[in-house]
Formats: structure tokens, C-alpha cells, sequence
């Protein structure tokens, strides 16, 4: 959510917001937003002005009584019926009003950094920097699915039958790879200072509005049936909600960390990524959520921060990657400045996105109520960033792809071995 008195008085950021909506394709006018504001104003002045005329004669009414004129008082009473008949047809027009206000409040945008690329989807993204070399492969390579097929990592056909589609089992040594590389982010973290929590994976609607997953990414949650319950796509959800409504100390940022599973409808995907585990349902993510005070130096050093954790993620699992930096049409309502981390994909000729990294300002903190004190006492509202530290089964996609071998098995990077009880290599003859 932005800030509405700022927005009243600051052309330049009603333009802005404007171009930015334009940008990331949501349609909303902040004229609109501006003018329906106005309306809700002059309405709340109108309301506490006869609120206040109500109270001061209901007072002279009582005074009036104690004095024994009681003529007066039914003059004032008459007078008090009449101001309550207005007030109520006021509040009435006030409450559709706010109606509307909040619903275009909720689909005004975060504005985009200074540098963030123009564009309009993935395709526009800028390249900031790769590291690692694609793998050179003398023989027909497999793809993740032979290959899990082969080892008995992945059980698709199964997941289907159980599930539907987009579903699958991890089996044998294909669990223990989606455990591993898990612990090996969450010890990454914990080593950086990051506090654990495991967290709700259902939430009701209003952590999902507070962290501006809603209205516009409704259609990709999927919600528990007759109840304000919705499971959760990431764990930023309730990492953020966490704090929602409180007032913290930001002294030092807070960086909290979690495991969770998370759920995505993929309402839209239908044919896209239809092989393998790119694209599922249910998957397992390990989140980073940083709440720090408002100061963009602080964001962005944070933020630099976050995505060189994920980096170093994959640098341990020996891939090669790229970060790019993201086009404000292929960005969220929510964010401001955003990182994506690609890793290389050998069945699919090309870079896959694994990592999200981004900077939300204090967007998400005022809808969740989240503030602060600063050096002078004032309150104001947090800044929130967050990033994907690993993502499964979707990293086990480069992971066994990248690392496979003529004979079809796979080598495991030294950095998994000890979570992997010790193992260096998925060998064909192991019917793992």
C-alpha cells in the first residue's frame, strides 16, 4: 500500500504510479484513486461534523432536563432525530465509498526502482552476471526425468494417479536429495544469522492482503473448502505476518528463515512445462524474509545480501547460473526492485528460474501494520525484502541434469554428501 498523503501532494508520484501500473499491466488509474478519495474525505468531514452537532445537543438536552424545560428539550430531540436521520444516510454513502476506495487501494502498484529495465515479460529481463560453465556432454545427455526414472528418484505416473496432474512421488534417493539440499540452505542461513521458524501453511484471507499476494494473485492460491482458509504459495506469507500489526525493534534487521511446503493452483499454465518437475503443485521452499528500518541505502545493501546467499547455494551444488535483473512488466504488484537467479538447464537448452530476490519498500509493511521507531521516535513503517533460497523439486532439475555422467549416473557435490549420509555418486547398478 502506498502512502496516501504523500500521493495527494506529489505529482510527480501520482505519474509514477500511473506509469508504473501501465508497466506491470494492472488496471488501475490513480486519478480514480485520487478523486474517490477526495469523495471519501469530504463525506468523513461531513460525518464527524454532524457526530459532534449530535453529541453537543444530546449534552444540551440533558442540561436542559436538569434545568426543567423540558419544552426545549423536545425542540433539541426533534433537532437530534432529524441530524440522525442525515448522519445515517451520510455513513451509508460514506461506507460504499470507502467500499470502492479500498478496492482501488488494493490494486495500486509499488513503484519501481530508478533502475529496474523496461519491459513487458521475461524476455525483456537484463543479464547482470553468469558464473559456472555449461557442461560440454560427448553423448546424448538425459533429462531429469530419465534420469530419476533410472534411479528411482521420481515416481510420476504414481504422483498422477493419486493426485492429478502436475503431481509426483520423490522415492528413495530422490527424497533424501529434496531433504538434503533443504538443510544445506537452512544451515546457510542459520550460519548467517537468520532465526528459524516453522510456520502456518494455512492462512486466512487477511495475510494474504496484507502481504499483497491479494487481490491480484487469488486465482494462484488455492483455498481450503467453506473456509477463510487458503494454503500458502511460500512462506513469505507468513514470515512477513508474523509481525503484522506490531511494532518491532529494527535496530539490527530481523531475518527470519523457514522450510515449508507451498501450494500453487497454475491457473494459466495449462501445456507449459507439462514434463518433469518445473512446473508442479506441491513443492518445498526455503525462505528468507528480512524486515529492516526504512532506509533505501540499508534495503539495498540487504538486498545484495539475500541474492549473494542464494548464489552461494548453488555455487555449493557446483551449478551454473545467472542473475538477471527483472522488467517491470514481468514484476508483482508488491515489488520495487528484483533479482532472479537462472540456473542452467541441459534438457532445456537454456537458463531456468530457480531464485526470486526482491525489495518491497515499506509497500507490504503498511498493509500488515508492521512500524517501527526511528532515532527521533517517530513511528514509521518497515521496509520487508525476501528470497528464495532453494526451491525442490525444481533444483533437483539442474542438480541431477548438470551432474550426470556417460553411464547415466549422477555425482553428488561435496556440499550434499554429508546430508546425503556419506554418498558421492547415484550409480546405475544401485537401483537406488
Amino acid at each position: 500500500m502506498l502512502d496516501m498523503k504523500e500521493l495527494r501532494e506529489n505529482a510527480e508520484l501520482q505519474e509514477a504510479v500511473q506509469r508504473t501500473a501501465d508497466r506491470k499491466g494492472i488496471p488501475f488509474n490513480v486519478g480514480e484513486w485520487l478523486e474517490r478519495d477526495e469523495d471519501r474525505r469530504n463525506l468523513l468531514q461531513q460525518v464527524e461534523g454532524l457526530r459532534q452537532d449530535r453529541n453537543r445537543y444530546s449534552s444540551e438536552i440533558s442540561k436542559v432536563l436538569r434545568e426543567g424545560q423540558g419544552e426545549q428539550a423536545e425542540k433539541l430531540k426533534l433537532q437530534v432525530k432529524e441530524i440522525q436521520g442525515d448522519l445515517a444516510a451520510y455513513e451509508d454513502q460514506l461506507r460504499e465509498i470507502e467500499e470502492v476506495w479500498q478496492q482501488l487501494a488494493m490494486l495500486a502498484p509499488n513503484i519501481v526502482s530508478p533502475d529496474t529495465p523496461d519491459g513487458f515479460s521475461d524476455q525483456d529481463n537484463v543479464e547482470l552476471r553468469t558464473f559456472g560453465e555449461k557442461p560440454l556432454f560427448g553423448y546424448t545427455l538425459k533429462d531429469h526425468v530419465e534420469l530419476g526414472e533410472m534411479h528411482r528418484l521420481v515416481d510420476i505416473p504414481r504422483g498422477v494417479k493419486t493426485a492429478g496432474t502436475r503431481s509426483y512421488y520423490l522415492t528413495g534417493h530422490g527424497a533424501l536429495l529434496h531433504r538434503a539440499v533443504q538443510q544445506l540452505a537452512l544451515d546457510l542461513l542459520l550460519n548467517k544469522g537468520f532465526t528459524l521458524l516453522d510456520v502456518p501453511l494455512m492462512v486466512r484471507t487477511e495475510a494474504l492482503n496484507h502481504t499483497a499476494f491479494f487481490p491480484l494473485g487469488q486465482e494462484q492460491t488455492i483455498q481450503m473448502a467453506e473456509q477463510d482458509k487458503w494454503l500458502v504459495g511460500t512462506a513469505e506469507v507468513p514470515l512477513v505476518s508474523y509481525y503484522s500489526g506490531e511494532t518491532v525493534d529494527v535496530s539490527q534487521p530481523l531475518k527470519l528463515a523457514a522450510a515449508s511446503l507451498c501450494f500453487r493452483s497454475e491457473v494459466g499454465s495449462a501445456g507449459r512445462d507439462v514434463r518433469g518437475l518445473y512446473r508442479v503443485h506441491q513443492f518445498a521452499k526455503v525462505e528468507q524474509v528480512i524486515i529492516c528500518e526504512a532506509n533505501l541505502e540499508v534495503a539495498e545493501t540487504l538486498h545484495q545480501e539475500m541474492t549473494a546467499h542464494a548464489e552461494e547455494l548453488l555455487q555449493l551444488l557446483e551449478l551454473p547460473y545467472r542473475v538477471v535483473a527483472v522488467c517491470a512488466g514481468d514484476m508483482s504488484q508488491k515489488t520495487y526492485k528484483q533479482f532472479d537467479i537462472e540456473t542452467w538447464m541441459p534438457s532445456r537448452g537454456a537458463y531456468g528460474e530457480t531464485h526470486s530476490s526482491s525489495n518491497l519498500l515499506d509497500f507490504q509493511a503498511r498493509r500488515s501494520g508492521i512500524r517501527y521507531r526511528d532515532h527521533e521516535g517517530r513511528l514509521r513503517y518497515c521496509y520487508t525484502l525476501n528470497n528464495t533460497a532453494v526451491a525442490s523439486p525444481r533444483i533437483l532439475i539442474p542438480l541431477l541434469e548438470n551432474h550426470q555422467q556417460e553411464d547415466g549416473s549422477v555425482l553428488i557435490p561435496a556440499a550434499l554428501q554429508p546430508y546425503m549420509n556419506g554418498l558421492a555418486r547415484l550409480a546405475v547398478s544401485s537401483g537406488s
